[in-house]
């Protein structure tokens, strides 16, 4: 017999998107009977509630919750608390789903006694101009993500530090909490780390595909790496350590650019290595620019690729910065509270 499965869907302002997410996942080919969805929307300016209003009239397994703080950890909490299933599959309101993403998942979370298994995310642009294009290709490769897995290319299941949303056993949730509230950002990130922190294992199936829509501005790029980076040291305090090494790397190099300003006062050898580091950097920027451009026979992309990497680089590697010294030396939540231990 099917499993009990309950979809979440933490949603705000999300008109264009979410008619095509719950169309993919009322597609899905596991039993309906055995599914319930729930949107929990963060009071929505736009008309996401009254679109997944009208599917809520019309399926019965399709509920709309509120969520009155309008960030993504709370939606998840009220929608796991309202949830009866026993296992529970997040989902985001930008991304289409297969038709056997639930089976999938159901499958794999048992026959890998994984407590989190996840799809592999294929990055789509928003639309079809040679910004948006350029833009998912850049989020989507090893020099805009490092070795992020789940962005990348492979085709046999292994153990993971991070999925994105991803399917978790009920009984996760009882035995080490919920997602903290105090991570408007990265709340994925640190509720996998307490998993593997606490002896649990986490899976990516990377035959299965997950389609979703990247940024389609470059302001909202760089808003979205910014954020990324501002609360990566929020998780990084709560877990006791860092998870991955790659998250120093943007860091790092948005340092080593304000040693600039230093090098008037340092000897001719340190500018001659700085100049050389910043001609390697930009040297592998080109290149990689043009394979992708190459391979996707898209020339025009060579405008724009080499200007977004580094871009990534820096909106991650400030945001990293700032919620340091927010977290580490002013005791700050980098949304602005004081943090607690709030889950």
């Amino acid at each position: 017999m099917a499993k009990q499965v309950s979809v979440i869907i933490p949603t705000r302002n999300e008109e264009n998107f979410i008619i095509e997410t719950l169309n993919s996942i009322l597609n899905q080919d596991y039993p309906l009977s055995q599914m319930e969805i729930i949107v929990a929307d963060g009071e929505s300016d736009d008309a996401t509630a009254s679109l997944v209003n009208s599917y809520v009239q019309k399926y019965e397994n399709v509920r709309l919750i509120n969520n009155p703080e309008r960030v993504v950890p709370f939606a998840l909490n009220y929608a796991i608390k309202e949830a009866v299933g026993e296992l529970i599959i997040r989902m985001d309101s930008h991304s289409i789903y297969p038709e056997n993403y639930v089976s999938t998942l159901v499958k794999s979370s048992f026959s890998l006694r994984a407590d989190n298994v996840g799809a592999r995310v294929v990055t789509l642009p928003a639309n079809g101009g040679v910004l948006a294009e350029s833009i998912a290709a850049a989020i989507s490769h090893p020099m805009g993500v490092g070795n992020s897995s789940f962005r990348l290319e492979g085709n046999t299941a292994q153990e993971v530090d991070t999925v994105p949303f991803g399917c978790f056993r009920r009984e996760v949730f009882d035995r080490i909490g919920y997602f903290d509230t105090d991570l408007i950002r990265n709340q994925d990130d640190e509720f996998n780390g307490r998993i593997i922190k606490n002896g649990g294992k986490i899976f990516l199936v990377p035959d299965l595909e997950i389609k979703y829509y990247a940024r389609g501005t470059i302001s909202k790029m760089m808003k979205m790496f910014f954020h990324y980076g501002l609360f990566k040291p929020l998780v990084n305090k709560k877990l006791g350590s860092a998870a991955t090494l790659r998250q120093f790397v943007p860091p790092l190099f948005v340092l080593f650019l304000f040693t600039v300003l230093l090098l008037p006062f340092l000897g001719i050898y340190f500018q001659i290595m700085w100049a050389l580091g910043l001609f390697l950097y930009l040297s592998l920027d080109v290149v990689v620019s043009i394979s992708i451009a190459l391979k996707k026979s898209r020339m025009p992309m060579l405008l724009v690729l080499p200007i977004l990497f580094p871009l990534i680089h820096m909106a991650y590697g400030y945001g990293y910065l700032k919620g340091y010294i927010l977290v580490n030396f002013m005791g700050r939540n980098p949304g602005g509270q004081n943090f607690g231990t709030s889950r």
